[in-house]
């Protein structure tokens, strides 16, 4: 009983993630900008692949195999935020972010302290 439950549970997780997964893609191919992107790369993928975790994590249910999928998961949160940073911080630098689309940029006034060079420590 608990285990055809799981097993319906899971699937209908991997399809979610799948159909998550799916829209990053498209989203950062279809995209205009390089904020756009960077968000479609970050967001929509991130819950697309824990779905998809879940998902093996119910149709598994072996604890070496929960182990596993648990690591991918906490690598997966806490390196998407920081990549996203980097992309984005990378971008304005180069020029290639439009400074209408910004509320705030904290980024021109450091690099002016610091001569352009990034942080100044």
């Amino acid at each position: 009983m608990w285990g055809t439950l799981a097993d319906w549970l899971g699937g209908g997780c991997l399809v979610a993630g799948a159909l998550l997964s799916l829209a990053a893609g498209i989203g950062v191919l279809r995209f205009p900008g390089t904020l756009d992107r960077m968000h479609a790369a970050t967001k929509p993928q991130v819950l697309g692949a824990l779905l998809l975790l879940l998902g093996m994590a119910l149709r598994l249910r072996a604890p070496a195999d929960l182990g596993m999928v648990a690591l991918v998961g906490i690598f997966q949160l806490a390196t998407a935020p920081v990549a996203a940073q980097m992309i984005g911080r990378a971008a304005y630098r180069a020029g290639r972010v439009e400074p209408g689309l910004l509320d705030a940029d904290e980024l021109a006034s450091a690099d002016r302290r610091t001569g352009g060079g990034g942080d100044p420590s």
